[in-house]
């Protein structure tokens, strides 16, 4: 009988010692575009320094993201580089109400090597720029660096000369790097990503109404129970946030009250 007492009293303790217990709270999961790599990185340093848990990042093709966000991810934020997958997120898993804003903009620009002497191609001389080189460029259908990208090179009459010669890329740092290695004599990337590579420089920039306007959505899953992430997300938009996008290189959210512009197909 002792030994039955004994051992109820021990498990009565440790109901107790679990009962009074505090789950440790979860660090929020931010889901980022690729291209947002430096800017979300001292956003969630900072976002810590002023005594908050920092945010775990990853970052990937805005794409890949909302996939994984939509077959379960446990994300509590996600940053696309386009509205077309926040939409389509939406449609697959609630966002929280009110949770949707555009934190950033962006341009796009065509870049080349350091030590390259070569210079925004003419209509007709794209394949001649390239030479026996590729253009590198992230995929123009799942990434939207690449779709934007299709559709500059489309309206500037150069698709039809590159097109046989370009590298796709899972995401547009990946068609920034092989630029910047030198495996790629030209790549179509965001200006924000030449701002962030030393290794290369701009040839050019695509004139804005050569593609959609580059926005970035950030919204919150519905089914985020992560405490501080509602803050976080403020904290993006608030002016501290946003001086740390503009100094990689993101203009400024479009003014307030103004629509997201729907994007063309293709």
């Amino acid at each position: 009988m002792r030994i039955i007492a004994a051992a109820l009293a021990f498990f009565a303790t440790l109901s107790l010692a679990a009962c009074g217990s505090q789950p440790e709270p979860r660090a929020p999961l931010v889901l980022a575009a690729a291209s947002t790599q430096e800017a979300m990185t001292e956003a969630a340093k900072t976002w810590a320094a002023k005594g908050n848990l920092e945010p775990t990042l990853s970052f990937a093709g805005s794409g890949a993201l909302a996939r994984q966000i939509a077959t379960g991810a446990p994300a509590d934020l996600f940053v696309s580089a386009d509205t077309r997958w926040m939409d389509w997120l939406d449609s697959t898993v609630p966002l929280r109400e009110g949770s949707r804003a555009i934190v950033a903009t962006n341009s796009l620009v065509l870049i080349a090597p350091n030590d390259s002497d070569v210079s925004f191609p003419a209509k007709g001389d794209w394949a001649d720029a390239l030479g026996n080189g590729r253009l590198a460029i992230a995929d123009p259908i799942a990434v939207p660096a690449g779709r934007y990208g299709k559709a500059a090179l489309i309206s500037i009459g150069a698709w039809d000369q590159v097109k046989d010669k370009v590298a796709q890329t899972a995401d547009v740092r990946a068609a920034l790097n092989l630029v910047s290695r030198g495996d790629a004599p030209l790549g179509v990337v965001y200006s924000s990503d030449a701002v962030a590579d030393h290794g290369v420089r701009i040839v050019g920039r695509f004139p804005d109404e050569s593609h959609a306007p580059i926005t970035y959505p950030i919204a919150i899953p519905a089914r985020s129970q992560t405490e501080g992430i509602e803050e976080f997300r403020d904290f993006l938009l608030s002016p501290e946030g946003q001086s740390i996008f503009a100094k990689y290189g993101f203009g400024p959210p479009p003014i307030e009250g103004s629509a997201e512009e729907a994007e063309p197909e293709g």
